[in-house]
């Protein structure tokens, strides 16, 4: 589950995510874009541009097809459905309610990706509640450790 978390934490893959989605398949539209395409469109270069579909792709948030030199690339929304089962509950910590949410059940992690007031505060819900369970856990590591040392048959030896 990190590893999506920091595939999507890059500013510049959720902006390719985010034109990716932009082109989602609907009735007549084909929903790929060559990475040529996406270097024009978001004025980023090719070897960057191809780093990061490398990576998105590595993590099944993109396929690709191969056309002679041309590679075509699409959105696979399908890795992302377990990203929102997790922030579901933040979202709802931060206020943000079913009734809030669009009908399309990954809409506030579009909205995350998206940079919107939704995913400023998912983000915040999610880094405070990491932090705060990081913290615990050193804290009981830290008691454990003087625990062991005060009790005379708990260490190790």
């Amino acid at each position: 589950m990190a590893d999506i978390f920091d595939v999507v934490a890059d500013p510049t893959r959720r902006q390719l995510l985010g034109r990716l989605l932009q082109l989602a398949p609907r009735p007549g539209v084909a929903g790929e874009i060559s990475v040529g395409q996406l270097v024009i469109e978001l004025g980023i270069s090719q070897p960057t541009v191809s780093k990061h579909l490398k990576t998105l792709r590595e993590h099944g948030l993109v396929t690709v097809r191969e056309e002679g030199q041309h590679r075509y690339y699409r959105l696979d929304p399908e890795p992302l459905i377990e990203v929102e089962q997790f922030i579901g509950p933040f979202a709802e910590a931060a206020g943000v309610t079913a009734a809030d949410r669009e009908p399309d059940p990954l809409a506030p992690v579009y909205a995350a990706w998206a940079g919107t007031e939704v995913g400023s505060r998912l983000g915040r819900a999610a880094a405070t509640t990491a932090f705060g369970a990081r913290s615990a856990l050193a804290g009981a590591q830290e008691r454990l450790g003087e625990l062991g040392e005060a009790l005379p048959w708990a260490k190790r030896g």
